[in-house]
């Protein structure tokens, strides 16, 4: 892959120093946000999978998509508004030709104007108790919902919306203090009046919170959705990241950061710790807590930069820092409230959660392995770390150690990740071969092939998804699938994310800015299985459909406004395993205990009644009616109240060569606790226990050439 794309790449960074030096419009424009629509508008038009036209089609794609998004809940635009910016709803196109951002200009103005008189609406409504007798509806699909006519309707769209936050609060306080007064004969209950004053009371402070967060937004914010908006017009996964976004993506590809290792939220004008993270300098060190609010930040023995009332983002990047390198906290102890400087080496602190896990299940004598994969991780910036591919070589090395005679791995609500790993990983499996089809804009598909000749696992392979398993997922489930590897269990069909998305910093086509313009995620290539089909809106159909709370719901790639569509490609030659002697036999089994088994028969219920729940976007305002409305849903829904609650006979434990570790490291024990805890209580688990238990292994597999 970056043999085909990269070098291309570097010509054209060529290209644009000379196209933009001659551009005189651009250079003498010192306005950064005209170069960043500059140079995306050059990469989209020459590297985009999609050739796209920039026409009226799409002029009003960048309208309604950066007006709905500063604008979601119809809060703060009216239609005099969009009467005014309309006048640019077919010509942005023609803007973005030139480099010109006027129709962002106008919108963003008048969207910081309406935001400073939010604060006066809001808080001028909740001062005084709604009329809760009036008879009226709220409607929340607010994609169906119009803009409001005027000022004056703008005001009602704020009250409703206001109302029904203190509705729902005043319904859930009512409801709490009712089972109090069951358990307490002696309880006195509060008035509505009362009860009314603290929801109203809530609102405010929550309102207040979100105004404090979107005041530290800052212009490039704000920028960056309409980047998004433009962007988006190309498919739904190319997307503008700021500098800050990217380094998050990379902290989360890469499953590490360095710093101290604590997770911190606002609170606030204050910077709190939430949670230290397991075997993180903080932790080790001691003295940090959860619960603590950091006051000041010094770099080693410099001056401390007080960080109250600063913005979380700006916060964080004073805290962490280089590997090696202190970091001083001034902070307030939740304990006893008192001060105290905690000084902190920082480190590479690694994500734990990130990483693959595994587990060891006996079932019926016989002892079998599940891994856990989150993601498909890699660092892009050093390829000699740790990665999805190298841990679960590893892993499955161990688990071999442990005498397991089968293996499930775990893809549920894993989003994919890399493509090199998900190659890499599907290795592990099969002899050599291919494993997933790639293909750029206008050209042949490339197949890509594991070349390795050995097989880190030949056993009995359960592979688990679900709708969340996407991209990445997909392509190694598919490959267990068309080689008959493995038996995929799961939702009726995975997420449908076939495309490949590469990072694109900025700055390497416009090198004459120093500052860091951030990155562009673009879609560059669609996968597609060895058997030719995408995995593109369809996703993978599982062997063994279970039913789950997603089954009715609008959901996937296929909802998603401007998804790719599904084709298809010829057909690699590739050799299927057959491992099995009984895949027909396990399949029907599973799905014939499935439908008999009345829990799964109960999901499946629930499921038909969360998309009916999700299509009724409209409530009552008046209290009475809400409370109806409310209780006949808590009485339908007494029916689903213990729909997942399941509870094996099997105990899952961490695999030996973990033991040491947890014994010296607590806070991972405990987490690995509450896995095996949930994986007790997993009916999905189980039933792909029970697939993996009957699974026979041909003696030899017979190749079946494709």
């Amino acid at each position: 892959m970056k043999t085909k794309f990269f070098i291309p790449l570097l010509a054209l960074s060529i290209l644009f120093s000379n196209t933009v030096s001659a551009n005189e419009t651009v250079t003498k424009d010192p306005n950064k946000d005209r170069i960043i629509i500059y140079v995306l508008k050059n990469i989209l038009s020459r590297f985009h999978y999609v050739q796209k036209e920039l026409n009226d089609d799409f002029s009003e794609h960048v309208y309604k998509n950066f007006i709905d998004g500063l604008d979601p809940n119809k809060r703060y635009f009216t239609q005099e508004d969009l009467k005014e910016f309309s006048q640019y709803k077919y010509s942005i196109d023609d803007q973005l030709q030139k480099s010109n951002i006027d129709f962002y200009k106008l919108v963003y103005g008048r969207f910081l104007e309406k935001m400073k008189s939010a604060k006066n609406t809001y808080r001028a409504v909740l001062a005084n108790p709604f009329d809760y007798n009036k008879k009226e509806k709220i409607n929340i699909d607010y994609d169906k919902v119009p803009f409001a006519k005027n000022e004056v309707e703008l005001v009602d769209y704020w009250r409703k919306q206001l109302k029904l936050s203190v509705l729902s609060r005043i319904e859930d306080a009512e409801d709490q203090q009712n089972e109090k007064a069951k358990k307490d004969k002696k309880f006195k209950k509060k008035t509505f009046e009362e009860l009314e004053y603290e929801a109203r009371t809530e609102v405010l402070k929550n309102m207040d919170d979100l105004y404090l967060r979107i005041e530290e937004l800052e212009n490039s914010d704000w920028y960056s959705t309409f980047l998004n908006s433009v962007v988006s017009g190309f498919d739904p996964h190319t997307t503008y990241m700021s500098p800050r976004i990217k380094s998050r993506f990379d902290q989360d590809m890469s499953g590490k950061l360095e710093g101290i290792g604590a997770r911190l939220q606002k609170d606030g004008i204050y910077t709190k710790v939430v949670e230290l993270i397991s075997g993180g300098p903080a932790w080790k060190q001691g003295e940090l807590e959860a619960g603590d609010i950091i006051l000041k930040v010094a770099q080693g023995d410099e001056e401390p930069l007080d960080i109250v009332g600063m913005r979380l983002d700006d916060a964080i990047t004073f805290i962490k820092g280089k590997k090696g390198s202190e970091v001083r906290l001034t902070v307030k102890k939740k304990l006893d409230g008192s001060t105290k400087i905690v000084p902190i080496i920082r480190d590479i602190v690694e994500l734990e959660e990130t990483f693959v896990k595994s587990s060891v299940v006996e079932k019926d004598g016989k002892k079998y392995g599940i891994i856990n994969l989150p993601k498909f991780y890699i660092d892009f910036n050093d390829l000699a770390r740790r990665d999805a591919a190298k841990d679960m070589e590893k892993e499955i090395s161990r688990l071999k150690k442990e005498g397991v005679e089968g293996l499930i791995v775990d893809l549920r609500d894993n989003g994919g990740g890399s493509l090199k790993t998900a190659i890499e990983i599907g290795g592990l499996f099969i002899n050599q071969g291919p494993i997933v089809q790639v293909k750029y804009r206008g050209e042949d598909p490339i197949v890509k092939k594991d070349t390795d000749p050995k097989i880190q696992w030949d056993g009995p392979l359960v592979v688990m998804v679900n709708e969340l398993s996407a991209s990445a997922s997909e392509i190694f489930a598919a490959a267990m699938q068309d080689y008959k590897r493995g038996v995929v269990i799961g939702g009726k069909q995975t997420y449908g994310k076939g495309t490949v998305q590469n990072i694109l910093p900025i700055n390497r086509f416009y090198q004459q800015l120093p500052d860091d313009m951030g990155a562009i995620k673009m879609t560059i290539q669609k996968f597609y299985r060895i058997n030719g089909g995408s995995t593109q809106i369809e996703g993978v159909y599982s062997d063994i459909s279970l039913p789950s709370r997603f089954s009715y719901m609008d959901f996937g790639e296929r909802d998603l406004d401007g998804a790719l569509k599904w084709d298809k490609v010829p057909q690699a030659k590739y050799t299927a395993t057959n491992s099995y002697s009984n895949f027909g036999d396990v399949v029907y089994n599973s799905k014939q205990r499935v439908m008999n088994d009345t829990k799964f028969q109960k999901i499946n219920e629930y499921a038909k009644w969360l998309r009916k729940n999700q299509d009724e976007k409209e409530y009552s305002l008046n209290y009475n009616a809400f409370k109806k409305e409310s209780e006949k849903r808590t009485e339908e829904g007494k029916r689903f109240k213990d729909v997942f609650k399941f509870k094996s006979n099997l105990d899952f434990l961490s695999p030996t060569y973990e033991m040491s570790l947890l014994k010296k490291d607590t806070v991972l024990k405990d987490k690995r606790v509450a896995w095996h805890k949930n994986l007790k209580k997993d009916i999905y688990m189980n039933e792909a226990l029970n697939v993996l238990s009957e699974l026979q292994m041909k003696k030899h597999y017979v190749a079946v050439k494709h």
